[in-house]
């Protein structure tokens, strides 16, 4: 009998665990949605500032060369 208690006890916290996970999923279409637009920034900030980091690189690698 203690043993029936207890397997129904414990179903009950797993459903409950599980319904409260279930919960806490979050809006996929809004997670979606900002990571797209990081992208898109990142891409915008790596068009706009590359040729520059792309020099301040090859300045740097043109002194340590030039030893």
């Amino acid at each position: 009998m203690f043993v029936l208690k207890w397997m129904v006890s414990a179903v009950a916290v797993s459903r409950q665990r599980l319904s409260w996970v279930r919960d806490e999923r979050g809006d996929v279409p809004g997670w979606v949605l900002i990571t797209l637009m990081t992208a898109g920034l990142v891409v915008i900030i790596w068009a706009l500032a590359g040729p520059a980091l792309s020099g301040v690189f090859q300045q740097a690698i043109e002194r340590v060369t030039g030893f």
